[in-house]
């Protein structure tokens, strides 16, 4: 008999501002673009995240993004391909009010990852990391400089996917 096995991939978000976007002066940064694309795309990448994002898709992870911030879909998307990263999914504030929000008279968390099956949401906020126990979505905390936090991600990916795709 054959075995079952689950073909949908796990989903791993991240959060852009104080995540993947960081300031120079308080983390380790990817090389700014060159100029002018320097000028137009002023976000500096915190040291690793290409590496980290292909990495995980590599190991059969889709990876998204998902923030609060208004920034276009297109914006995100390329300064992401000057990177050499393709997202899987991206949602942006206009996306969650549009998906999330809309037609609830209650206000709920600025993001809610468990509505687009993503396992496994980084972001910097605590806010955020107690909304996923009340809302039930796992959240991995990255606010600090920390130079390990590839290897962190990926296990802490790892031990959720062995938790949810126990035969994969």
């Amino acid at each position: 008999m054959a075995k079952k096995i689950d073909n949908r991939k796990m989903r791993v978000s991240f959060d852009l501002d104080e995540v993947l976007f960081v300031s120079p002066e308080t983390h380790k940064t990817e090389p700014p673009l060159i100029f002018p694309l320097d000028r137009i795309y002023k976000e500096r990448l915190r040291l690793g995240t290409p590496r980290l994002i292909n990495r995980l898709q590599e190991l059969s992870y889709e990876v998204w993004v998902y923030t609060s911030s208004f920034r276009s879909e297109r914006y995100i998307k390329t300064l992401f391909r000057l990177y050499g990263v393709k997202f899987d999914g991206i949602v942006n504030g206009n996306r969650h009010l549009a998906e999330v929000q809309k037609g609830h008279a209650e206000t709920l968390p600025q993001k809610l990852p468990s509505r687009y099956r993503i396992s496994l949401h980084i972001d910097d906020e605590s806010i955020i990391c107690t909304m996923g126990r009340q809302f039930g979505f796992n959240v991995y905390q990255l606010d600090a400089q920390d130079d390990d936090w590839e290897e962190k991600i990926i296990e802490r990916a790892a031990q959720i996917k062995r938790r949810e795709f126990p035969e994969a």
